[in-house]
């Protein structure tokens, strides 16, 4: 039986578009909006929520109906709430744990909250305008697959076809957060957040054991390959390079019973960068030219919108983006225009991408604008990074939206108004997400490329901007040579992977995970390794259980730790 016929026998009534499934998908999205900013803020990662949304929303309604009156949520009516709080975590797209920082590192720079707000919300709302003119052509027309809106169309399906499978994942989820949760605060209250190493040496290194259930969880969501591939970059950087670069004094110690992170990784993320970079960038041009049916603007622009309101969303959205980066920024109004347009068009790339492979070349396409502005404004950092921050924004919410719709046309969802969730959804998320990025890190300056929020990509978005706009002398002693290398090894591993048979690229490792190791300290990858290794062997062992609970069990994890961490963090600001 296909997912489409699963649908039509659990289908209740046509009930979608309600007040009770906005508001629930915004205090879902506002609860869960934190976790993605404080893991981004960690190691550079978001989780999609549509799965976690979903399972607690239909949770939340049928032990609701069960104690009142009320009824349970049915699916077209949780796919509202889904679509509502997945935009609302997906905000971090907005620049919120990349460039925005980047910025005030760079600059001195830096928002209130008010502003702040309604420029993440300014950028992101363009890619929703996007995602709505493509959804006839990429998920109708040409059935694009979208794995991760057909993973939710799945779950979901399942979910409401039996109240027991909802409650028993929802059960798995919310111990998972809890233990995470009690884990985080026992160890930051009685003061016993220490990280095990069984020599001096291996601790000024960061090669210890880190008590974070958080990094657990997303080792598990992540998969083997990534896993693994983090352990090799990890030992390569912080086992070999490391060592060596303290030797011939290309980095200096610290003291002698600290951590060594930031004397470190000062040299250690230009080699990370830039494979990181050069691997995605040509890993993504590579699929470009492999897109099937090609990118026919023309063709794909029919869909949710009518031609009219099409035009009228994107005037809207232009002048909006193009208002606030002048008036923010004071970048030039045919630049901030260049960037909408330029953003537009790689935004649909990145839906295009998305819906074949299931990965949202975000990185891949900031740096795309980033070196563009590097010709079009050279030495200007506000224009190199915020111009980036559009495309960045527009790429995400709109591949965020493409998901949703995906969902959508396999459960008979209404499109419009999963639309309307979405603008509800990137609201919320605009003002929950600068709010939690603001009491998190109200000192970027002396907050981040630290052991405590090794921010990797704000390391990335900062060090390609220094090199656009001041040229290689900002690179350290060695650092170079070590580029030259790196970006050769992520051209031959991009194009090996690219052209080797799937069954064989499911092994072969991720250079963007290689280099990822290289900006945050080893503990850090060596967690998200054992998370990786554990779910792998709950896989193998026992296959029935892993495939039902270890999603669930692993988004616990990641939540718990970080709302717990979210919390902490309005404690000590309101002390």
């Amino acid at each position: 039986m296909t997912v489409t016929q699963r649908v039509e026998a659990v289908r209740p009534r046509a009930v979608e578009l309600t007040k009770r499934s906005i508001a629930t998908g915004i205090v879902i999205g506002a609860a869960l909006t934190p976790c993605n900013v404080y893991s981004g803020l960690k190691i550079g990662w978001s989780f999609n929520m549509s799965i976690a949304a979903g399972l607690i929303g239909a949770g939340f309604w049928r032990a609701m109906a069960a104690a009142t009156p009320a009824r349970p949520m049915g699916l077209l009516e949780n796919n509202i709430n889904q679509t509502t709080a997945s935009s609302s975590a997906s905000i971090i797209s907005g620049g919120l744990v990349a460039p925005i920082p980047a910025l005030t590192l760079l600059t001195g720079q830096s928002l209130d909250y008010g502003v702040l707000a309604f420029w993440v919300f300014a950028v992101s709302i363009l890619g929703v305008v996007v995602a709505g003119s493509l959804r006839h052509q990429m998920v109708m027309e040409e059935k694009l697959p979208f794995p991760a809106g057909l993973a939710t169309a799945e779950t979901m399906t399942q979910i409401h076809a039996s109240g027991s499978e909802s409650s028993r994942r929802l059960r798995v989820l919310l111990t998972g957060g809890i233990v995470s949760a009690a884990v985080k605060l026992s160890l930051e209250v009685t003061g016993a957040v220490t990280r095990w190493a069984p020599t001096a040496t291996l601790k000024n290194l960061t090669i210890s054991l880190d008590p974070s259930l958080l990094m657990i969880g997303f080792g598990a969501i992540i998969g083997l390959r990534v896993g693994v591939s983090l352990l090799l970059g990890c030992a390569i950087a912080w086992g070999v390079l490391a060592p060596l670069t303290l030797e011939l004094g290309w980095a200096q110690a610290g003291p002698a019973d600290a951590v060594w992170f930031e004397e470190l990784v000062s040299w250690l993320l230009w080699p990370g960068v830039t494979l990181i970079v050069v691997s995605a960038l040509v890993s993504f041009a590579i699929s470009l030219s492999r897109l099937q049916g090609g990118l026919h603007l023309g063709r794909m622009l029919q869909g949710v919108l009518s031609p009219r309101q099409f035009l009228l969303a994107t005037a809207a959205s232009t002048a909006l983006v193009v208002t606030a980066t002048f008036a923010l920024f004071g970048i030039g109004l045919l630049d901030a225009v260049l960037a909408v347009v330029l953003s537009f068009v790689l935004a649909v790339v990145a839906a295009r991408v998305t819906g074949e492979t299931g990965v949202t070349p975000i990185g891949a396409l900031g740096k795309i604008t980033q070196l563009t502005y590097g010709v079009v404004t050279p030495g200007d950092v506000t224009s190199n990074l915020m111009t980036a921050n559009v495309t960045g924004g527009a790429a995400g919410q709109c591949a965020d939206l493409m998901h949703d719709l995906k969902t959508g046309a396999v459960i008979g969802a209404t499109p419009q108004s999963q639309l309307w969730a979405q603008v509800f959804g990137v609201l919320v998320g605009s003002l929950v997400g600068t709010l939690v990025y603001l009491l998190l890190i109200p000192d970027p300056s002396s907050m981040l490329l630290t052991p405590e929020w090794p921010a990797p990509a704000v390391a990335t978005w900062k060090a390609v901007a220094e090199v656009l706009s001041k040229g290689l002398s900002e690179i350290p002693q060695g650092a170079g040579w070590a580029m030259l290398v790196a970006s050769l090894i992520g051209l031959a591993m991009a194009i090996a992977e690219r052209n080797m048979p799937p069954n064989m690229a499911a092994y072969f490792p991720s250079a963007p995970a290689i280099g990822l190791a290289f900006v945050i300290p080893a503990w850090n990858s060596l967690s998200l390794f054992l998370g990786a290794a554990l779910a792998a062997l709950l896989a193998r062992f026992m296959p029935a259980w892993a495939r039902r609970n270890t999603l669930a069990l692993a988004a616990g994890l990641v939540a718990g730790e970080s709302l717990a961490g979210v919390g902490l963090a309005i404690y000590a600001f309101g002390t």
